[in-house]
């Protein structure tokens, strides 16, 4: 297939459209456009290729084949509702993955014919026989465990004006890196199995004190079970009002969503309490099989109160004070995380010690912790985890 006739074939895409958008594919066209011009502007196309595609890896077909994998189009959105797909999209589908596959072939020799010699010693891409058609029928028989287009690429991410953005670094977390707290966190690990199962999952309040590892245990709980079809939103308590919306347009999405709220708690006339409350049960729109929302607070009564909203002038007094716990009851399954005694507390450092691969006797490390936990104000995981980093580093204490 000549060049000029590739670059027509990509500006008509219909399904993959949005592989018009990525930076590698954007150079590729550039640089095929580029084939009828002078020397000097062949040559510039070609190296700005190479630039955008060696940052990712040395390989043109493989890239193509991995953003074709991840492109959240037409075909896979609609295959996941209702709707279906209609025969002109299948067969949409099918020109396109037959086309993309020899795109896929174009090779540097092609893109460097007839060129002065001198640029031969330019960089050159590799690219593979790879059948498109067949990869993507996989992945589509896969999608309810990896997802596609950024979830296909992320599986933790923040709400930024209404909008889902990937969190490139997420917190690496691991379940068997948190001691300690292994039958509180057993409750929340079966709920998260029954949602990832299409299974009633209910959603999970974990209040306890400070540093005992409950906002850990979510994010280790996403990490582990990513590969099952599990993705992590992170929403603020001034985000709430954007909920119902998030909601809706995750709710046919294939994979499975645990809405994270991190150290929730409201003060009295919030607006944000009557949103979650909505949205946790009572709202006419239901919530989605696919998501759960997971909350931590150091709080088991959410909203703050004064001994002046106890005694307060309200007529229906008995009212408002069930409006208030109204709220945590609302969750379906709420785990407590209590401060550790001595016992747990020498565990969970005797067990991050080990972890850390940190050499000390233990009558002699159990001394220090206890020593370093009353200066910190007091026993806890994230305290011992402190207390073993600074140990291993050779801090003084």
């Amino acid at each position: 297939m000549e060049q000029h006739e590739i670059a027509l074939r990509m500006e008509g895409l219909v399904v993959f459209r949005g592989l018009l958008k990525d930076p590698v594919v954007a150079a590729f066209m550039e640089m095929l456009r580029g084939s009828d011009e002078r020397r000097t502007e062949r040559v510039s196309r070609y190296g700005a290729f190479c630039t955008a595609l060696f940052a990712h890896t040395e390989n043109w077909s493989d890239y193509l084949l991995e953003a074709v994998l991840e492109d959240e189009n037409l075909y896979v959105v609609k295959s996941c509702t209702a709707a279906g797909v209609g025969p002109q999209l299948k067969r949409s589908l099918e020109l396109e993955l037959e086309f993309l596959a020899q795109a896929a072939q174009v090779t540097s020799e092609e893109m460097l014919a007839g060129l002065p010699g001198a640029v031969q010693c330019l960089p050159q891409w590799e690219t593979a026989n790879l059948d498109f058609a067949a990869a993507y029928r996989q992945r589509m028989n896969d999608v309810s465990h990896k997802g596609y287009g950024i979830f296909a690429r992320y599986h933790v991410f923040t709400l930024e004006d209404g909008h889902l953005t990937p969190v490139k670094y997420p917190d690496p977390q691991r379940l068997d890196q948190l001691p300690g707290y292994e039958r509180e966190r057993e409750k929340v690990i079966a709920n998260t199995k029954a949602l990832l199962a299409g299974q009633p999952a209910n959603n999970v309040l974990l209040y306890g004190d400070a540093g005992t590892g409950k906002s850990s245990s979510i994010k280790a709980i996403a990490n582990e079970f990513a590969a099952e079809g599990l993705r992590l939103v992170e929403i603020k308590k001034n985000q709430l009002y954007q909920l119902p919306e998030l909601m809706d347009s995750l709710a046919a999405n294939p994979l499975k969503f645990i809405l994270f709220i991190d150290d929730l708690s409201f003060t009295a006339n919030d607006d944000n309490f009557a949103a979650l409350k909505a949205i946790l049960e009572g709202s006419v729109g239901g919530r989605s099989q696919n998501l759960v929302v997971y909350a931590t607070s150091n709080r088991r009564h959410l909203i703050k109160e004064t001994m002046s909203d106890r005694e307060g002038d309200d007529i229906h007094h008995g009212d408002t004070m069930q409006e208030l716990m109204s709220l945590s009851a609302r969750f379906g399954l709420t785990v407590t995380y209590s401060r550790p005694d001595k016992e747990r507390f020498e565990q969970i450092v005797m067990d991050l010690a080990a972890q850390y691969g940190l050499q000390m006797p233990a009558d002699r490390l159990m001394m220090k912790a206890e020593a370093f936990a009353i200066r910190s104000g007091g026993r806890s995981p994230r305290v011992a985890k402190q207390f073993v980093e600074l140990c291993k580093a050779g801090v003084q204490m």
